[in-house]
């Protein structure tokens, strides 16, 4: 059994700098024994306003220089963080130590080479680990369930060798102490979190990862040749749960396993599975209790009140996101478990994405759409373009490849409103789908007239309404004699009555145009001054008629197109 239990609690700044010092981060300022139990990850946006977790680890990307490092520190103090993470080097240390030692937040630097975004993804993970299971109480061959960094630390001092746990896409998903006796391609993997393609493009080419997947026993891999870079021999060992591969632990060796080391190897890979599997179903449960809270709240009933308080999201504005996919075309026989794992897999992206600009944000994918409730400050003009902005630059980062589309509710203010909020999301999801707004994102504000169009179209064809009056005469007229005066009327109507312009959308000449527009209202007994008839028509166009503009004319039924004169 591994005995391997810190000192500090799973949750403390002292228990990050255990695992992820020195190879991500240094103190530089600070006694981390000062600091509670840290309550989540926070990153710094100069150019938004901030909401951080309580006693928050926050991340001051872009943040340079001694002078906004000590104002940053000061902000932090008055907001409750309980550490500032800054890129390294540091300018100035001494100057910053009494700054410190003043607002009581430590100062940590980020090492040079490693992303924010993943020791953003490090962090979380740690602060996580006690949520699985009953905290403190459920152990593992004596490691806290699901605690993956003790564990790695446990194989390290079993083997005597810095020790990375990767999952099946050879991502690090822990990582032991001691990493500084190992090599530059460790290094670049666990800076990088996970292993640089070159060094998997070798290992492929010579059947590295058949040999580890095929055998039940740790396989030596000999230093790579890969240029002039200096490298250690590895051993690694496949974790298996049954006959599904987890991942694997690899180790960095400076001498050979003994026996008694490999068969430590071998025992350890087990007790790596039996964690693996309790993270993942943890993570399962979270995800299905998340999406249960989700659900509740984006109801209003009377149980949303208590479903926002679980999710922490209790004491302020919310609005509703709806992600979805755009809907396969006809013919289109993409295979139905790999929509929904896309779909799944662009929840949890936006998750991710969401986290770093409002850490208390919670999304749940609900049917074929995901809902995020995502925290405001208030309902202003300024606060619905920066939701938009932020869906916005989600949708960038994942591409287009997917038809992805991001509708925006209505600003909720207190829980009964989170329905009418998610609504109006799904209002301006559905036009986005129609392909009445040339965009990705819309705010329910920016395309309100759209969707109630959609809405009364919906009607419309629930009471089977045909075309009526001047409309239902000129399209009669039109099918009779093949006269383009339905085209001649919306061409006049789009154009605001400018001729010149009308004609030239389809393509005549003026005067021929004149002619027809007075044919349409000879042939419709239409009174094209009257506002009121003009209206009429305008509406009826794109609600019934034979409209093809804006996507408004795509899935009108039959007794839409034939009028009733």
């Amino acid at each position: 059994m591994i005995r391997h239990m810190s000192a500090h609690p799973a949750r403390s700044l002292s228990r990050v700098l255990e695992d992820l010092g020195p190879t991500l981060l240094d103190l530089l300022h600070g006694d981390p024994e000062r600091a509670l139990e840290l309550g989540g990850v926070g990153i710094h946006d100069p150019y938004d306003e901030q909401h951080y977790p309580e006693r928050a680890i926050v991340l001051g990307v872009g943040v340079h220089g001694p002078d906004a490092t000590a104002r940053l520190l000061r902000e932090l103090a008055v907001a409750g963080a309980a550490a500032l993470v800054v890129r390294g080097p540091v300018e100035d240390g001494a100057a910053l130590d009494a700054v410190a030692e003043e607002t009581g937040v430590a100062l940590l630097s980020l090492t040079r080479g490693a992303s924010w975004a993943q020791l953003a993804a490090m962090l979380r993970t740690l602060l996580s680990e006690g949520d699985v299971g009953e905290e403190g109480r459920q152990t593992l061959g004596g490691v806290p369930s699901g605690d993956l960094f003790a564990l790695a630390n446990a194989i390290a001092t079993l083997l005597d060798a810095p020790i990375t746990i990767e999952d099946r896409r050879s991502r690090i998903l822990a990582f032991s102490g001691r990493q500084d006796e190992a090599d530059p391609a460790r290094v670049a993997s666990i800076l990088a979190r996970r292993v640089p393609e070159r060094y998997l493009r070798l290992h492929e080419e010579h059947g590295v990862f058949e040999e580890l997947y095929r055998s039940g026993k740790p396989v030596y891999i000999p230093p790579p040749t890969l240029d002039d870079e200096a490298a250690l021999p590895r051993a690694a060992i496949a974790v298996r749960a049954g006959d599904e591969i987890l991942g694997s632990v690899w180790a960095a060796l400076r001498k050979p396993l003994t026996k008694e080391r490999e068969e430590a190897f071998q025992e350890a890979a087990k007790l790596v599975a039996l964690h693996m599997l309790r993270l993942r179903a943890g993570t399962d449960a979270e995800n299905r209790l998340r999406a249960d809270l989700v659900t509740t709240a984006l109801e209003g009933g009377p149980g949303a009140a208590e479903a926002l308080g679980r999710l922490g999201l209790a004491d302020g504005p919310l609005l509703v996101m709806a992600l979805g996919i755009e809907p396969a075309e006809d013919g289109d026989h993409a295979d139905h478990a790999q929509v929904t794992a896309e779909r799944q897999r662009l929840a949890g992206a936006l998750a991710v994405h969401l986290a770093a600009v409002r850490p208390r944000s919670a999304v749940a994918l609900l049917g074929d759409v995901s809902y995020a409730l995502f925290p405001v400050a208030q309902d202003t003009a300024a606060v619905r373009e920066r939701a938009v902005q932020v869906a916005s630059n989600f949708l960038e980062r994942t591409g287009d490849q997917l038809g992805a589309v991001v509708g925006i509710g209505s600003v909720a203010g207190e829980a009964a409103a989170l329905a009418r909020s998610r609504a109006n999301a799904d209002r301006a999801l559905r036009v986005l789908f129609s392909g009445r707004a040339a965009r990705r994102v819309a705010a329910i504000a920016d395309v309100y007239v759209d969707a109630l169009l959609l809405e009364l179209r919906d009607l419309a064809s629930a009471n089977r309404d045909e075309l009526s009056g001047p409309l239902a005469r000129l399209a009669a007229y039109d099918t009779r004699h093949n006269a383009h005066l339905v085209e001649t009327l919306r061409a006049w109507l789009d154009a605001f009555g400018d001729v010149v312009t009308a004609s030239a959308s389809v393509f005549v000449h003026p005067n021929t145009f004149r002619y027809r527009i007075r044919r349409v209202a000879e042939v419709g007994r239409i009174d094209l001054q009257d506002p009121s008839a003009r209206f009429a028509a305008m509406l009826q166009l794109r609600l019934m008629g034979p409209y093809d503009g804006g996507g408004g004319g795509a899935g009108h039924s039959k007794e839409y197109r034939q009028g009733a004169g």
